[in-house]
């Protein structure tokens, strides 16, 4: 039992300091979150719109400003996460295959980049409140933070899968930034008038942003719609450990026949990497790239 603790403190650790050496990724944390969320509070108007919302079937009036600020927050939230678990998943890809071609077991690194997830998502989520309720107080805070912790969730499962597939930075960051635009620019009444749309509930986030705008607007407790996001997170979390397994496996080598080898030396051979016994305490010696 100690030992497996081992394995997965040292992956933990490894994880968290490579999103620490992530300092673009920190500045957006500390200025876009604010930025963001203010400008959508800022500009738009404040004039209240009739809404109904789907997670309480009540007709409320909100104000434009607010439920817009409200998805910005989870903009920003997704697009964070997501960057930072796909640019943690790209760098450190190689190192992660060398790891596991050693004998370093895969699910102890799984854990421990779900693990940074969950931190990664619960500080973004915490600091998007924060900065929400300096503008104006949401119904219950709480949901709210509980809402942008499960889209952060959702978006940085996906970033893990998108490192683990895409083999250029900036198809990554693309991909991260028009999903999260595209899933969020349809759900806003205020942006879109296909809000009501039944589609819209296929979205990545759709769970996320009807407990979202409940934990603004209303004061009814929507556990099934964070469940549903949840849901999301762990479809989003198959396919990133399906990508992550894929990219980390033991590839064979063949050597090709040799025509001038003398006959009854063998034609082929096949050769696989040997794997080496790993500890926690050797793998702590070895730096990331």
């Amino acid at each position: 039992m100690r030992g497996h603790l081992n394995w997965f403190t040292t992956a933990t650790r490894f994880a968290l300091i490579e999103h620490s050496r992530n300092r673009f990724a920190l500045v957006l944390v500390a200025l876009f979150i604010p930025l963001w969320t203010s400008l959508a509070y800022l500009a738009m108007p404040d004039t209240p719109a009739h809404m109904r919302l789907r997670a309480t079937g009540e007709t409320l009036a909100v104000r434009g400003n607010e439920l817009t600020e409200i998805s910005g927050a989870l903009n920003a939230v997704t697009l964070i996460t997501g960057f930072m678990m796909f640019a943690a998943t790209f760098s450190g890809s190689r190192f992660d295959h060398r790891l596991a071609m050693a004998g370093y077991p895969r699910t102890h690194l799984v854990l421990a980049k779900v693990t940074a997830l969950a931190l990664v998502s619960a500080v973004v989520a915490a600091y998007a409140t924060a900065v929400t309720c300096l503008a104006w107080t949401p119904r219950q805070p709480l949901l709210l933070a509980a809402a942008l912790f499960c889209a952060g969730l959702t978006y940085g499962a996906l970033g893990v899968g998108f490192g683990s597939v895409l083999r250029r930075e900036v198809e990554g960051m693309f991909a991260i930034v028009m999903t999260s635009i595209i899933d969020l620019a349809l759900q806003n009444p205020i942006l879109s008038s296909g809000a009501d749309n039944p589609i819209i509930s296929y979205l990545p986030t759709y769970g996320a942003m009807q407990a979202a705008t409940a934990a603004g607007f209303s004061a009814s407790p929507v556990p099934a719609y964070l469940g549903i996001q949840l849901t999301w997170f762990a479809v989003a979390a198959l396919i990133a450990l399906v990508s992550f397994h894929r990219s980390t496996r033991s590839t064979l080598l063949v050597t090709a026949p040799n025509p001038k080898r003398e006959p009854g030396s063998g034609g082929s051979s096949l050769l696989s990497p040997r794997r080496a016994d790993v500890s926690p305490a050797s793998a702590t010696d070895t730096t990331a790239p």
